[in-house]
């Protein structure tokens, strides 16, 4: 495994992308605690503790929805949707139908995601 590491940061092509995807992570981790403003972190922070689905759903998003975060605006609530409909698939029939037939049923399962 540390073999593959070394290997792929000896490529030129490769190290520069996984290079750019870590500066990318840390950013937005960065990103992810910076506070709408206007907001009142602290009841938000209360009412995700008390309702138990909202805090499944902080859960998802790594913690940035209880800080309402800039990126939790962003691109979190279509992570939180997708993780949640593949969650979904199995559990709901009719879903699952529509996602096996052929790419008209995963583009309404998208479609459905947006």
């Amino acid at each position: 495994m540390l073999e593959a590491v070394g290997n792929a940061f000896r490529l030129p092509d490769v190290r520069r992308k996984l290079i750019f995807t870590g500066v990318m992570l840390v950013i937005f981790r960065f990103i992810a605690h910076v506070p709408v403003p206007g907001v009142n972190t602290a009841q938000l922070a209360q009412l995700f503790q008390q309702e138990q689905l909202l805090g499944m759903l902080d859960l998802f998003s790594g913690g940035a929805m209880t800080s309402f975060s800039i990126a939790a605006m962003g691109v979190y609530p279509y992570i939180t949707a997708t993780i949640i409909m593949q969650l979904l698939l199995p559990v709901i029939p009719a879903l699952e139908e529509m996602s096996k037939e052929g790419e008209a049923g995963r583009n309404r399962v998208n479609q459905i995601t947006h």
